[in-house]
């Protein structure tokens, strides 16, 4: 029976989901505080581990480093409310399996459950025979905004630059890493992925170049680091802002002079490796406050790429969200086939500050309570459904009073403009929108096939 440790300051609330899980066939022991949480695991084993991300001691990322020392297998499931969802984003890199909102449906959290516990490693899972039907990990969009960035990618990728790739998190900045790599002469040589936020200040050195036997307490072996595991190919430092400010000049050297030294060596060793970093901070910024050198800065920005959010590029949202259906379909044999109109327009409305990540989930668990063929808006969380775009300063345009704060532009009904300037207001929203249809006919206040009905009396391509 598998037993999984509960963490969470509200005892009703524990005793309710202890409850749900026993009758699940799991045993459960629960803990009020995030030390407790951590006494319990270094007195017992556990399978899995569901904590509550704000404890009274602790929160998600002060807590979850600290269960991983304890056990480092032991898959961490965090529970958040709305608020937290950036900061569950960031506690997914570093390591967490998944978040669920609270308040939580015990259906979706019994899904998280025996995902965390049965599914296999993606490696693993590549390599097993019935890989060749599995669905592509990542889906290339179809907004312009996602034509640029695989322009960016086709110019880049066949050169030696290293590139920095901007976004915020879940915005996809791997997967662009990833077509870099794929599509560079270095493709068949390695990709090693490293989160740099993850890295504490203590082992970022050791992680990333590597230490000798006896180097510090608890060096057993001499050990290859990072820069070494990825020789002749590619690696990848996510969220490099965070990186140490004195590793940050180990980094500077193995850039410039292709050479990394382990931690108790007084040798070199000669490395041959692509460096792509990636980063949801400023560096610029982060120079000017003195928190990144200027130098490294510099060496790494040979080319920059800008991945915009996934609220900036509405033609794509619902074709990853048909994607991340079919995943869910695969994952829990479900046989969905798609959205009905007021579920798409919900999708196409709401701001998405946890990006693809949010939206996965939200698809995820739509699949999960879905009753019919089609998804609803009754199997999204409340909180989307109900979602109300904030509006800004109002603006004028053609002496209409407008205003949407999304875009940084208007919001009007287009059937109480003159006929006379529907054209010429059709033209300045496509424009201002980039000529996003959907965007433009959510803004003018008519749905999308009125658009292209007005698109073709006016004679307008776009």
């Amino acid at each position: 029976m598998p037993k999984i440790l509960l963490i969470d300051d509200d005892p009703s609330f524990c005793m309710m989901l202890k409850a749900f899980l026993q009758r699940q066939q799991y045993e459960v022991e629960t803990a009020f505080t995030a030390n407790d949480g951590l006494r319990l695991l270094k007195s017992s084993s556990f399978n899995l581990v569901l904590t509550d991300f704000r404890l009274p001691d602790k929160d998600g990322l002060e807590l979850l480093p600290q269960i991983k020392v304890l056990a480092e297998d032991v898959p961490v499931i965090l529970m958040t409310h709305y608020a937290d969802i950036r900061t569950a984003v960031r506690a997914i890199k570093m390591g967490a399996f998944e978040y669920i909102t609270k308040p939580i449906n015990p259906d979706e959290t019994l899904l998280v459950i025996q995902n965390a516990l049965h599914k296999k490693t993606e490696d693993s899972a590549d390599a097993a025979p019935e890989a060749a039907t599995r669905l592509p990990r990542f889906v290339m969009g179809k907004s312009r905004e996602a034509a640029h960035i695989e322009e960016f990618i086709s110019l880049v990728a066949p050169t030696y630059l290293s590139v920095i790739i901007e976004g915020e998190s879940g915005t996809g900045k791997e997967y662009v890493a990833r077509m870099i790599h794929e599509r560079s002469k270095r493709q068949h040589m390695p990709f090693v992925a490293i989160d740099c936020g993850a890295l504490s200040r203590e082992l970022a050195g050791s992680e990333l170049f590597g230490y000798l036997k006896g180097a510090f307490t608890g060096a057993m072996k001499d050990t290859q680091g990072q820069f070494e595991a990825a020789e002749g190919g590619t690696i990848f430092l996510d969220e490099i802002g965070n990186l140490p400010y004195e590793v940050q000049v180990k980094l500077l050297r193995a850039l410039q002079e292709r050479k990394v030294r382990k931690i108790g060596s007084t040798t070199d060793t000669d490395v041959d490796v692509r460096v792509l970093a990636a980063t949801n901070e400023d560096l610029q910024q982060a120079v000017a406050n003195g928190q990144f050198r200027e130098d490294l800065y510099h060496r790494l920005n040979e080319f920059k790429i800008n991945v915009p959010p996934l609220r900036e590029r509405d033609d794509d949202v619902l074709l990853f969200a048909n994607h991340f259906m079919q995943q869910a379909n695969q994952e829990m044999d479900r046989n969905v086939a798609g959205f009905d109109e007021a579920a798409e327009e919900v999708l196409l409305t709401y701001t998405w500050p946890g990006n693809l990540r949010e939206l996965k989930n939200v698809v995820k668990r739509a699949v999960l309570l879905a009753k019919g063929n089609l998804i609803t808006t009754q199997d999204f969380p409340a909180e989307i459904v109900t979602f109300t775009p904030a509006l800004t300063e109002p603006a004028r345009v053609n002496g209409v009073t407008a205003a949407y704060a999304g875009i940084d532009a208007y919001d009007t009904d287009l059937k109480s403009i003159n006929e006379r300037n529907e054209k010429e207001m059709i033209l300045q929203m496509l424009e201002r929108v980039k000529y996003n249809k959907s965007k433009a006919a959510r803004l003018l206040n008519i749905d999308r096939k009125t658009l292209y009905n007005k698109l073709k009396l006016y004679d307008i391509e776009a």
